[in-house]
């Protein structure tokens, strides 16, 4: 499990080393970009979804109240 750790770590670091470099075509890295996001945000918003009918399946309301509200404010971003 540590030698995961560190291998992202250093992922990690080498991508941040990129960001300074110029890139040579940043439009098509702007469209990269915009994909990943789009990919993470249906994935977030999928997932909050099936925990709010868990929610509502097991009636715990308390839950159904928390995660409805991050849904909110995830639609608000998208």
């Amino acid at each position: 499990m540590k030698n995961k750790k560190s291998s992202y770590t250093e992922i990690m670091k080498s991508r941040n080393t990129m960001n300074h470099v110029p890139s040579e075509h940043p439009v098509l890295d702007m469209y990269i970009q915009m994909v990943l996001d789009e990919a993470l945000f249906i994935r977030k918003k999928s997932l909050l979804e099936e925990r709010i009918n868990d929610a509502l399946d097991t009636k715990n309301k308390q839950l159904f109240m928390k995660l409805s509200k991050e849904y909110r404010a995830l639609r608000k971003l998208g």
